[in-house]
């Protein structure tokens, strides 16, 4: 059962720039403030984005990801801009290049993990290391009724 667990823990938290459904980018600037500060880990489902979803994607010729909201376009292309910006990005995002629409936030999380490829890793083994963490033994409660039978067995 431990081993199946196991196996789902890495498929859930496979890359989506490896094939999966994942992505997990720390947010770097100010352009989506007040809604993401630069050091929030942003946690990313892939799917198909609507207008309004914030998007990692990763534009052709640059390095890094980009976290950015849907403010037009289509399924062949959606047109994003920062929460902080009063102009359209440059790029393009699509269902190619798109890693996930952000689900979820972990505030200033840059203090605590690291960066870039090794993201995921470093969470799936945190993740890991509590499932396979070893338990608490089972600790047997003794009552003063067990105390009386022992007595009168021994004839205390």
């Amino acid at each position: 059962m431990g081993t199946l667990a196991i196996l789902a823990l890495v498929v859930a938290l496979w890359p989506a720039q490896w094939g999966g459904f994942l992505s997990l980018t720390i947010v770097s600037g100010a352009s989506m403030e007040p809604t993401y500060a630069s050091g929030d880990l942003v946690v990313g489902l892939r799917r198909q984005p609507a207008l309004g979803d914030v998007v990692v994607y990763r534009p052709d010729g640059v390095e890094g990801h980009v976290v950015h909201r849907v403010v037009g376009g289509s399924p062949d292309g959606w047109t994003t801009r920062g929460d902080g910006n009063t102009w359209d990005d440059i790029w393009t995002a699509d269902a190619d290049n798109t890693l996930g629409v952000v689900q979820w936030r972990v505030p200033g999380a840059s203090r605590y993990l690291p960066s870039g490829p090794l993201l995921p890793v470093a969470i799936a083994c945190l993740i890991g290391a509590v499932l396979l963490w070893p338990g608490r033994d089972e600790t047997t409660v003794t009552t003063s009724a067990d105390y009386a039978e022992d007595a009168a067995e021994y004839h205390i």
